[in-house]
């Protein structure tokens, strides 16, 4: 078939496809006019007419019309794009007598018909994604030849023999290939072995298919002790995660406030901490869906920079209100996967699926906007920013599995369904690359994996909290947050806790005057640690303090992190050593070693240093030197180095708790109620993945923590930077 006739067969689809449409929207809109819901026809010819016009309205001049009213469409959610729509029907009404449109049918109108719209265009276009672009770009801008392309990457060896690779120039046409960009993808909690068997499995081919052509090359990489997004993104975009001890932990010195890495407040206090203004995206780039900034102020949905409102609109929003329809499109797929979730909930309950934990109603909306709503924003902003050319690297987070492995398990089907969905937006970023003005070249990482296992609460009928309070004095008032966090959709903004500290000190004074006798009193000498742990008798107590206490009452704060636990004894401004915490509740740390479900604790002993006491086992971690069993035997050879990092810490907690780990079920037993989770150590928490391009440089020898992530990436990218500007 000659190009004529292929031009030719292309624009009689073209009309064929409009056609249905155009008649599926009719019916919708005739269907619509006998609802009673504010929108009256006078017949089927009305129907006719009003989408006819409002079709050829929409193809003129709705480009236009989105680049006018883009901050309307951006603070709105996408709703202002009905209502834009609506507005164009209500226009068309004053010049139609025989229609009338309002009250809900301002919205219900646009949003059928955009609805309908998207069923039959994704019917009518299955496996054509030059479609998803022309919906997305609204024009194509091909710079180059689709044979010049392998896996969505510009491949130079298919290049004719008249191209100048030297001057990246074609002479035929003197089409310029600028400077490759860079996208790093991050699939938020996806571990290296999970990846593996995802891909074995077929949930993403593409990814498969760059594997198998070799054109990407995946290692595995291990986190920092703090196996969550705050410490990883901290380390991976500012090359600095220090003193980020957990998702959450209290500040002593600043009245014992609890910060929470995903704060609308506190994450850019902590931005501010770690950066030194030159972070991975500070020269150029852009942050889609992160927690920190990377030190761009190209930002959307950035947590460090969503207190400033001002920071939610970015023109790149264009890209995602360009069509439309495109808003019905999300709202369809968000409304599919709350059914889906629904019926994932009554499959689990009726196969028995454990362990499964109770999600509640909001569990919906927010799985659906992790795994639609912010997917499909990312995925369309950054064909927005490859169109555009200007962003030299992307950082864009993508929350879908994350949120799902939580809920349902990390190898649950819905968590591989959503690896599904990533994998189609990766395919579709790739592909962008056919309509830029540069090459892209795609990284695809994560910050942290997840690990499975039955709840701490659901394995022993207690949470950690309820244990802290059963070693604790009667009258002391112990304050736990073991809420779920899902690192983005947890908690979003912290309550300051104001004056706690002056309020601690007047009721406390006489514990702090009894904290200074035992400090003169204790002996120089260490006792016999493992000794006190195996001998010492808990008292017996069969029932759950159940009291509540007021945060600003609190004289204990325990707070979660997947399977980490954080136990502050707020009465002391400083960090409370081992001998002292001996000595003032000397039924705490025994009591929470001989538990079954703790694997070991750290504390900082004023003779011996740092301390990681086990059930049979203490580990001096400053000597390296063991007295008993190795408490951290299961939990990698690097814990030590981790957990003497942490021990520096400047908020690390009087005591720091690792759940068990299983190793036999590879399973752990969080303190907050999550089926996957993270946040310490066990199991593939701490094995994440980079996959990388093949022609980078990277050392055969282990990344340990997301600093290296960090070091590395600005490496490669400064490389290929240096050496276009060589050429």
């Amino acid at each position: 078939m000659n190009t004529l006739s292929k031009k030719i067969f292309a624009n009689i689809k073209f009309f064929i496809r409009t056609l249905i449409v155009w008649v599926g929207e009719i019916i919708v809109l005739y269907l619509l006019a006998n609802m009673a819901i504010g929108l009256n026809i006078d017949g089927f010819n009305t129907a006719i007419i009003v989408i006819v016009i409002l079709e050829i309205i929409n193809a003129l001049f709705w480009p236009i019309l989105a680049r006018i009213f883009l901050p309307f469409l951006v603070y709105t959610i996408g709703i202002g794009s009905l209502l834009l729509n609506a507005g164009v029907i209500w226009v068309i009404s004053l010049f139609l007598p025989t229609l009338s449109i309002d009250g809900y049918a301002l919205i219900i109108v646009p949003l059928g018909i955009a609805v309908i719209h998207t069923i039959l265009t994704s019917i009518l276009t299955l496996g054509n994604e030059d479609e998803y672009y022309n919906f997305i770009i609204r024009r194509k801008k091909i710079r180059y030849n689709d044979d010049y392309f392998t896996n969505g990457e510009v491949d130079y060896n298919q290049f004719p023999d008249n191209y100048n690779e030297k001057n990246n120039i074609n002479h035929e046409n003197s089409t310029q290939v600028n400077e490759p960009g860079l996208i790093i993808i991050e699939i938020d909690g996806l571990a290296k072995d999970i990846l593996e068997e995802a891909i074995e499995k077929g949930h993403m081919p593409t990814l498969a298919k760059w594997k198998e052509d070799k054109s990407h090359k995946i290692k595995e990489w291990e986190t920092d002790l703090s196996s969550q997004t705050g410490s990883s993104q901290a380390g991976i975009l500012h090359g600095n995660n220090e003193d980020i001890v957990a998702f959450r932990w209290v500040e002593k010195e600043n009245n014992n406030k609890i910060m929470v890495s995903t704060g609308l407040m506190d994450a850019p206090k902590i931005e501010k901490r770690i950066s030194d203004g030159k972070g991975l995206l500070y020269n150029n780039g852009s942050s889609r869906s992160n927690l920190f900034s990377g030190d761009t102020e190209n930002v959307l949905f950035t947590y460090s920079k969503m207190y400033d409102i001002k920071k939610f609109y970015n023109r790149t929003w264009y890209y995602v209100y360009s069509n439309p329809s495109n808003f019905g499109r999300i709202i369809l797929l968000f409304v599919f996967d709350i059914l889906k979730e629904i019926i994932s909930q009554i499959t689990h309950k009726v196969k028995n699926i454990r362990p499964r934990i109770r999600k509640g109603f909001m569990y919906l909306f927010v799985r659906a906007c992790a795994n639609v709503y912010i997917r499909e924003i990312n995925t369309q902003t950054i064909i927005g920013d490859m169109v555009k050319g200007k962003t030299d690297i992307i950082y864009s987070t993508y929350l879908g599995y994350d949120e799902i492995a939580h809920h349902s398990g990390i190898r649950d089907n819905d968590s591989f369904n959503a690896l599904k969905g990533i994998d189609r937006q990766i395919k579709r970023i790739a592909g962008g690359n056919n309509y830029t003005k540069r090459p892209y070249k795609i990284v695809v990482q994560s910050d942290h994996g997840q690990s499975n296992g039955a709840t701490f609460k659901q394995r022993y009928g207690l949470s950690l909290e309820d244990l802290v309070k059963n070693l604790l004095p009667e009258d002391m008032n112990v304050y736990g947050e073991l809420s779920s966090n899902e690192d983005h959709f947890g908690q979003v903004i912290t309550s300051p806790i104001t004056d706690v500290k002056n309020i601690v000190r007047d009721k406390t004074e006489t514990a702090k005057n009894k904290y200074d006798e035992i400090s003169t009193k204790i002996k120089s000498k260490g006792d016999n640690i493992l000794e006190y742990i195996s001998d010492y008798k808990i008292s017996e107590s069969t029932t759950i303090k159940k009291s509540k206490t007021n945060l600003k009452n609190a004289e204990v704060i325990v707070l979660a992190s997947g399977n980490l636990g954080l136990i502050y004894l707020t009465q002391w401004e400083n960090r409370l050593d081992y001998e002292t915490i001996k000595e003032l509740f000397p039924e705490l740390i025994p009591g929470l070693v001989q538990h079954e479900g703790i694997g070991f604790i750290l504390v900082n002993s004023k003779e011996n240093g740092a301390l990681a006491i086990g059930k049979d086992g203490v580990y001096y971690l400053d000597e390296d030197k063991i007295e008993g069993n190795n408490p951290l035997k299961d939990f990698g050879s690097n814990a030590r180095k981790h957990l003497l990092r942490t021990n520096n810490f400047k908020y690390v907690p009087d005591i720091l708790v690792n759940s068990l780990y299983d190793k036999d079920n590879d399973e752990v037993a969080a303190f907050e109620e999550l089926v996957g989770s993270h946040g310490g150590l066990g199991g593939t928490q701490t094995k994440p993945f980079i996959m990388y391009p093949s022609e980078w440089k990277v050392e055969d020898e282990d990344i340990v923590g997301a600093e290296n992530i960090h070091k590395l990436i600005k490496k490669n990218y400064n490389y290929i930077h240096d050496q276009y500007n060589d050429i």
